[in-house]
């Protein structure tokens, strides 16, 4: 487990800086807990403020949103926390070292529910292959979804690769919330009666 960084670092990096620099030079740590698409950033803050010895390194595709998330970050006094603005597979493949990843949040992503924007979806075996990758051996993946067909499309997607198991084996999933914040999504979704799925998978050796 890495050490605190310097508070004095920034809290929102540029992709091609920390593939230069690298994640001692940049983050203070060269491991670290990785959110794929933050949104609103709710869970990474809140996992942040909760592990401050831990360094966590948010991942969205949206510009507003990473810099919102940066301000919000600065103004709790998070010093262990940063964001990037680029697609998800960027990062992976091109920007994180082999084995730097020690927990990975996947939390809603956008389930394109429309065939035609399937490919679109962010759980492909090819993004797999890139988180096997980049975890190291143990390194746990967090999926959640409240998107029935998306559901399905993971556990399919998991299931034909060999690199993660799952905690919750024989099932694939469970529609109980692991023991964290619950996010303003997941309220407005379970307000709706929709039913979560969360998936938990450790990263083989």
């Amino acid at each position: 487990m890495s050490d605190p960084h310097p508070p004095a670092l920034a809290p929102v990096v540029s992709a091609e800086t920390l593939r230069e620099r690298g994640l001692r030079a940049c983050l203070g740590a060269e491991q670290v807990v990785l959110e794929l698409g933050f949104g609103r950033a709710e869970l990474l803050l809140e996992l942040a403020a909760l592990h401050p010895k831990r360094v966590y390194l948010g991942v969205e595709v949206s510009r507003k949103r990473v810099l919102k998330a940066g301000r919000r970050a600065e103004k709790r006094g998070l010093g262990n926390v940063f964001m990037i603005h680029a697609p998800a597979e960027y990062v992976l493949e091109r920007v994180l070292p082999a084995g730097s990843v020690e927990e990975v949040w996947v939390n809603c992503p956008d389930p394109w529910p429309k065939k035609r924007h399937w490919r679109r979806r962010l759980i492909q075996a090819p993004l797999v292959e890139l988180l096997a990758r980049a975890l190291e051996p143990g390194a746990i993946l967090h999926i959640a979804t409240d998107h029935e067909g998306y559901r399905d499309w993971i556990a399919a997607v998991m299931a034909a690769q060999s690199a993660f198991h799952s905690l919750h084996a024989p099932e694939a999933f469970v529609a109980t919330r692991p023991e964290r914040r619950e996010t303003a999504y997941e309220a407005e979704w379970r307000a709706e009666g929709r039913t979560m799925a969360y998936f938990d998978y450790r990263r083989a050796p």
